[in-house]
């Protein structure tokens, strides 16, 4: 049962399908970890690769399996189309610590639609044996350190 903060860095993706007929979409992508999602600024006019270069942090405790990163296309005056996700299994990370920046495929109704670039840093929360939170030195307690007289 992994604790701790868990970084998203979103670079880019590319091959999407272009929603938009006239003119190139505007993506931004939007990151679910449980129950916390975050948004990405909208790529503006960059079509099917888009770049990003953000970093989103979330707090991680209990059972986590996977992130959901859906791509959309950012809309003035209708509803924003879903251009794809992509589902990354956390499992390897909460184990391996760091995974560079990699591709994962861009999927929308079971079907290949692109690749979105993204690397993930797990940076677990110290506990003691007893399951509690550890903060700082020892003797530390409750903010206050152990009186010296």
């Amino acid at each position: 049962m992994p604790t701790g903060k868990l970084e998203v860095l979103l670079v880019s993706a590319k091959g999407l399908q272009d929603t938009d007929f006239f003119t190139k979409m505007d993506p931004y992508v939007t990151i679910t970890c449980r129950t916390q999602e975050q948004k990405s600024n909208v790529a503006s006019g960059q079509g099917s690769s888009p770049e990003w270069n953000e970093t989103f942090v979330f707090s991680v405790s209990g059972e986590v399996e996977e992130l959901v990163i859906k791509i959309k296309d950012s809309d003035v005056g209708s509803e924003d189309d879903l251009v794809g996700e992509a589902k990354i299994p956390l499992e390897t990370l909460f184990v391996e610590g760091n995974i560079p920046p990699t591709p994962y495929n861009v999927v929308i109704n079971d079907e290949f639609c692109g690749e979105i670039k993204v690397g993930l840093q797990f940076i677990p929360e110290d506990t003691n044996e007893d399951g509690y939170h550890q903060h700082g030195e020892e003797g530390n307690f409750g903010g206050w350190k152990e009186s010296s007289y």
